[in-house]
């Protein structure tokens, strides 16, 4: 899997526009991992990194299976502030049975109810949700904040508003089961993954 570090210019007013949509931002992060116009993406997840200054050094985290084609990115003038930087992470070494772990997510907690999906606002609820995807994810949060709470959002071209709760959640965990964790850091974590949530980040103790 790789791991790949962006870090755009607040300068460039393409980098502006992205960082004000999430859709935007995908649309150009998609152009990494295509071919060509007709091609269909391959699969990654994204996450606009909360700590960074988004008036000097906007950082975006980009997860893939594959290496994406980041000279895609570097030809946008203006767009990036450094080259894009990649490593290659080994889920099997990294994630053992019963380590603990330092995670952050960013997600969009949500609760179906009627057949309809709603976010959660409150912190209580939004950290029962956290919970209940460590046990269908097969780690135990042995402690969690949410940093921050937000409502994002967006429009496609042509499509009514898409408006998405967000949560950052940051704190420690435990493998229950390694197989069950190391798939969900390459698949993610709940919902709107397109507009940069779902993405959990571990690292050692």
């Amino acid at each position: 899997m790789y791991l790949t570090r962006l870090t755009l210019d607040p300068r460039s007013a393409q980098a502006r526009r992205d960082l004000a949509d999430a859709y935007d931002m995908h649309r150009t992060l998609v152009r990494a991992f295509v071919a060509d116009d007709r091609s269909e993406p391959r699969r990654f997840l994204w996450r606009l990194e909360p700590g960074a200054n988004p008036w000097t050094s906007p950082t975006l985290l980009v997860q893939s299976g594959e290496s994406g084609n980041w000279d895609a990115l570097q030809s946008l003038p203006g767009y990036l502030q450094r080259p894009a930087e990649s490593k290659v992470l080994d889920l099997q070494a990294l994630i053992q049975p019963q380590r603990q772990y330092r995670f952050r997510l960013l997600a969009n907690p949500t609760v179906a109810r009627a057949g309809k999906r709603y976010g959660l606002t409150g912190e209580a609820e939004q950290l029962v949700w956290l919970q209940r995807q460590g046990e269908r994810h097969g780690f135990e949060v042995r402690s969690a904040l949410v940093s921050t709470s937000d409502l994002l959002n967006s429009r496609k071209k042509g499509n009514a508003p898409i408006r998405v709760q967000r949560a950052c959640f940051e704190g420690l965990l435990q493998v229950v089961r390694a197989d069950e964790v190391c798939r969900a850091l390459v698949d993610g974590i709940g919902p709107a993954k397109a507009f940069g949530c779902g993405l959990l980040s571990v690292a050692r103790l």
